[in-house]
């Protein structure tokens, strides 16, 4: 009989059991929430390597993770040593840990220096000495990507439940780790995405700045030969200075965009009807639109529509809008202009008659210099610009815009919804 307890000696170790389990049990929960909640790699790996040698009441633990490019492990954590361990790769083949990433399988190993597969290496270059050893694969989704490793067990030896606990810590600390890494990748990646996002901001700035200068000499002299010249001479003339016109606009959609990215826009808000809007913006595109044999069709009330907008910008917008429709509708086809109050919003809609656009093209065509035809062989020109900044230019007035499209050959119908005031 126990003196102590007044239990039977049997049934004193099997409590004593169960404790330690439910202690480990308890202590795999923390883990597990730990993991969950580190994103940092370095403090990562420490504290599984830790967590590692506590729970197994081992001298050592160490994380092992496959080099794609090498063909190796590599150490990447160890609780001792790590620094002098990182400069020694691990073969697949020849060493206790290789066989245990290549058959995915635990090995307990009572004698490490008995065993063939022992990678003897590594303990003369830390001058550690290695007894007994546990070590189970990492895996990520069915792959292993690693070995954790166990050594050295302060009392007794490496057994099943060792191998179940310390398998439990591997597939916690294996995603934990892939997690980290890829939230690294996008890190990078953002940081990435923001370098180019200021090298296309900086390039439209330098760009269109410069380009004011050659251009207006341009526009100058053309249209001075324009009104002077006679003849063939003012025939050329008149190419230059439309070629001229055709760039500044490319240049001031160049600013307008550049301007709308970094936030500097300024809105100078006014009452207008937006029935004179879309009259100014269908001035502007109206040549072509005859010049192609469309017919353009206005459905406007004839009461006001009163918006309170930025004029200016707003019939920018409704310009893009219909450059567009003029420029994919083909000769002879249909665009149609309506407007008309909902919800206490004023609504504007452009149909066209035009090649359409793809569903899955629906929402892109608002980025940043987004074609639907590919650049090499597109026939219908301009930047891409248009309806980013026709987008910007309705955000900022608290608006939405969209387009709607049955597919190729079926048009299109763009919507613009702007709150209407008071």
């Amino acid at each position: 009989m126990n003196i102590q307890t007044g239990l039977p000696q049997t049934a004193e170790l099997n409590f004593q059991s169960t404790r330690q389990l439910v202690n480990q049990l308890a202590r795999l929960t923390e883990i597990s929430v730990t993991l969950n909640s580190t994103l940092d790699l370095n403090a990562l790996l420490k504290f599984i390597v830790h967590t590692a040698t506590q729970v197994l009441d081992c001298e050592e633990a160490s994380i092992m993770l496959y080099d794609d490019q090498r063909g190796e492990l590599l150490f990447t954590a160890s609780s001792n040593s790590a620094e002098e361990l990182a400069q020694i790769p691990v073969p697949l083949e020849g060493s206790i840990a290789g066989t245990i990433f290549r058959e995915n399988r635990a090995l307990v190993i009572a004698d490490v220096e008995k065993d063939p597969r022992h990678f003897a290496q590594v303990g003369e270059q830390i001058k550690f000495r290695p007894r007994s050893l546990l070590g189970v694969p990492m895996l990520v989704r069915d792959k292993v990507v690693g070995v954790l490793e166990g050594l050295n067990k302060r009392n007794g030896s490496f057994n099943q439940r060792d191998a179940y606990l310390l398998s439990i810590i591997a597939s916690q600390a294996a995603v934990a780790i892939n997690n980290s890494r890829l939230h690294a990748e996008i890190q990078t990646a953002y940081g990435e995405l923001s370098r180019v996002d200021k090298i296309k901001s900086d390039f439209m700035a330098i760009a269109s700045h410069e380009l004011r200068t050659p251009l207006g000499v341009i526009l100058g002299y053309a249209t001075f030969l324009k009104e002077d010249a006679q003849g063939e001479l003012s025939t050329h003339a008149e190419i230059v200075l439309n070629a001229a016109l055709k760039l500044r606009s490319l240049v001031e959609e160049m600013t307008n965009m550049n301007l709308l990215r970094v936030g500097t826009l300024d809105l100078q808000k006014s009452a207008i009807s937006i029935q004179q809007i879309i009259a100014r913006a269908y001035e502007e595109i109206s040549p072509t639109a005859k010049a192609k044999g469309q017919t353009v069709t206005l459905n406007l009330p004839p009461q006001p529509i009163i918006i309170h907008v930025d004029m200016e910008k707003i019939e920018r917008v409704f310009s893009n809008i219909l450059n567009n429709a003029v420029r994919f509708t083909p000769d002879r086809g249909e665009i149609t202009i309506t407007t008309f109050v909902k919800n206490n919003e004023v609504w504007a809609q452009v149909t066209d008659t035009g090649i359409g656009i793809p569903k899955e093209e629906l929402k892109k065509i608002f980025q940043e210099f987004y074609q639907v035809e590919d650049h090499m062989t597109r026939r219908f020109g301009g930047m891409g610009l248009g309806l980013a900044i026709a987008k910007g230019v309705v955000d900022m007035h608290n608006g939405r815009i969209w387009a709607e499209s049955d597919g190729i050959g079926m048009g299109a119908t763009f919507f613009v919804v702007l709150p209407a005031p008071g």
